[in-house]
């Protein structure tokens, strides 16, 4: 079972993703809409100093994932350059679009979403990501009416509304091999920005249990 935590903006996060070995670092890039959102400068930043911890680690690194929404070219082309190794596609993607990426997907789709997935068996496209109708308001969605989702050869990522006291029963109903987790490790507090890192200690001690 592999675990990402979304939503990353500082460095205190980081230091904590890589104590706890987590697999996925999830970085909203160039979406406003999201508190959890990074310029790409701000991204860079972040980025450089991942490489460093990893380069310090033995047989691990952690990946680090660029979430964006509808992306166009431009962007895809400025997040390669900013050196992330996989990028996250919520919102509109075209198989032109798909076949000028030069690194590894995740496609998104949202519960009630109705985008075209013809072309999920693309070879670029290493995971399948379900999440909740509104993504990053920490709810879930009805996981009985989506048991035996099939993500063909892909990877299977489970998103929306994760936290430590319900991830047991969404791996047990939804047989994942990611779970991703965002506002689920935030504060209590939603004035408080960034990742509270006894919850994310938390989440990845239940999903690993």
């Amino acid at each position: 079972m592999e675990i990402k935590i979304c939503g990353i903006t500082k460095k205190y996060e980081i230091d904590k993703l890589i104590s706890e070995t987590v697999d996925y670092a999830g970085f909203v890039v160039n979406y406003p809409k999201s508190k959890r959102n990074n310029t790409i400068s701000a991204a860079k930043e972040l980025l450089n100093y991942v490489k460093e911890l990893n380069e310090a680690q033995d047989g691990y690194s952690l990946k680090t994932v660029a979430v964006t929404v509808s992306p166009t070219l431009d962007e895809i082309k400025e997040i390669e350059a900013a050196g992330f190794d996989i990028i996250q596609i919520h919102g509109n993607m075209d198989e032109m679009l798909l076949h000028q990426i030069n690194i590894p997907v995740f496609r998104a789709f949202n519960v009630d979403d109705k985008s075209d997935i013809s072309y999920i068996n693309d070879s670029k496209i290493e995971a399948i990501l379900l999440d909740a109708k509104i993504p990053g308001q920490g709810e879930t969605f009805d996981w009985e009416k989506y048991t035996g989702f099939e993500a063909k050869d892909k990877k299977f990522i489970l998103a929306g509304g994760l936290n430590a006291s319900n991830v047991k029963a969404g791996i047990e109903k939804m047989n994942p091999d990611v779970v991703d987790c965002s506002s689920g490790v935030e504060y209590e507090d939603k004035s408080i920005p960034g990742k509270d890192v006894n919850k994310i200690e938390q989440f990845v001690k239940e999903v690993r249990r």
